[in-house]
């Protein structure tokens, strides 16, 4: 039996090691770092997600970036490693003063640990408590505006502490997974500038 499937897995490991795209950088997913610090790799992650679920920011765990990404060609492989979860994209539709309570709990989670949280097209101050200064797209945050927040379900659903989502009647499940998303995105983009994804200090903690 397994000399029939032997082809088989030789076939999926061909798949894997094919090239989908390049970076001229590293894209940061250490531990040690996205625990800590918001990092391009996270924002790379993040920005597949915003494009696929045509959401105006995103937010997910830093505990959910398991890899780096190094300078150079980018297989499957590389991406499979940096998200090997299997979550699916999940977006929903809040309120400005909704996102500001969400945002409230989720940016004041604790540093070293995995439910530390990544941000894209966020910029804030925590204090520990709540938030202020927040802005989407770089514009003030509008208390009566609807926005579209892509994560993924895991956080959705609850993980890491995280406010859950699925109740919202805007939620949506894509069922698309992470690694797919995040795969399409760099065969897109590719090659990928590593400092166009760099933090610029957006968000604050004091």
């Amino acid at each position: 039996m397994m000399k029939l499937l032997t082809p088989f897995q030789d076939k999926g490991k061909a798949q894997l090691e094919v090239k989908i795209g390049s970076v001229n950088g590293k894209l940061e997913g250490d531990r040690s770092k996205v625990r800590f610090v918001q990092t391009n790799l996270s924002r790379v992650l993040l920005a597949a997600q915003m494009e696929r679920a045509e959401a105006d920011f995103a937010v997910m765990s830093g505990g959910g970036v398991r890899d780096s990404i190094e300078s150079g060609d980018i297989t499957y492989k590389n991406v499979l490693k940096v998200q090997p979860f299997g979550n699916t994209l999940v977006y929903a539709e809040m309120k400005g003063s909704e996102v500001e309570k969400y945002l409230a709990v989720v940016a004041n989670m604790k540093v070293d640990s995995g439910a530390y949280a990544q941000f894209a097209n966020v910029s804030l101050t925590a204090d520990g408590k709540g938030v202020s200064n927040v802005k989407i797209k770089g514009e003030p945050l509008q208390a009566d505006k609807t926005y579209r927040m892509a994560t993924l379900n895991f956080n959705a659903l609850g993980g890491d502490g995280y406010p859950k989502l699925d109740t919202l009647p805007s939620y949506v499940n894509t069922g698309f997974i992470d690694a797919e998303v995040l795969k399409q995105y760099i065969e897109k983009h590719s090659p990928l500038d590593a400092a166009a994804y760099e933090p610029k200090g957006e968000i604050v903690y004091q």
